[in-house]
């Protein structure tokens, strides 16, 4: 039981700094706050996590696991529903690490590892949304020139990579607040979702805008 102590602090501190860093922006969260939140010793937290850069990597390793994961299921979508389905939940996941999205550029400037490993994690959406525009192609859900491919991937996923920064600028108060995050994910899904429409098969536009009026109707 005592050896599993160090591991149960460590899990805590990272829970509590994605929350800070969430609710705060990294650049204002210092480790001096986490320990405090924490109740323990700037030491005892130095001791897991030497450095807030430490922090800031284990917490992108984890959000890079789950995202790699979740792109891998882009082939299985079919239709505007299961595209609908899958950003919402891409969403999610980028939302339960915001402050990375956030506070990008910054990050990326301090953090050299973070910065090669962002240039992957773009390239891996990219690659996932394309094999999404190739499975909706095949069954009929869009028609869509294959010179048009990677223009148009590209824009969705500089949507995603960038929908939470331009929710926080529109309000930077309340936009990145807990019950602000089903609008707002919902917002970025449309918005992704909505660069399809010139290549939809007609009932597939038709179903898009219903989805996208029954969110609005939510958000009212």
């Amino acid at each position: 039981m005592v050896k599993k102590a160090p591991r149960r602090t460590a899990e805590r501190i990272l829970e509590i700094s994605l929350e800070l860093f969430n609710r705060f922006g990294e650049p204002n969260v210092s480790t001096t706050l986490i320990s405090a939140e924490l109740g323990i010793s700037p030491g005892n937290l130095y001791y897991h996590y030497p450095a807030k850069e430490e922090l800031i990597n284990s917490l992108f390793d984890r959000y890079e696991r789950g995202l790699n994961e979740l792109l891998n299921a882009s082939d299985s979508v079919r239709d505007v529903e299961d595209a609908w389905f899958f950003m919402h939940t891409l969403f999610e996941l980028i939302w339960q690490y915001r402050f990375l999205y956030r506070d990008l550029n910054d990050l990326l400037s301090k953090n050299r590892r973070l910065e090669t490993h962002f240039q992957a994690v773009l390239k891996n959406k990219t690659r996932a949304v394309k094999t999404l525009l190739d499975s909706m192609s095949r069954s009929g859900a869009i028609a869509i020139d294959s010179r048009e491919v990677e223009a148009t991937a590209t824009s969705m996923v500089v949507v995603l990579t960038y929908w939470l920064s331009f929710e926080y600028v529109r309000d930077p108060r309340r936009a990145l607040e807990t019950e602000n995050a089903q609008a707002a994910l919902l917002r970025g899904a449309h918005h992704v979702l909505n660069l399809l429409v010139p290549y939809l098969e007609p009932s597939q536009r038709t179903h898009l805008l219903k989805l996208a009026g029954a969110y609005n109707n939510d958000d009212k």
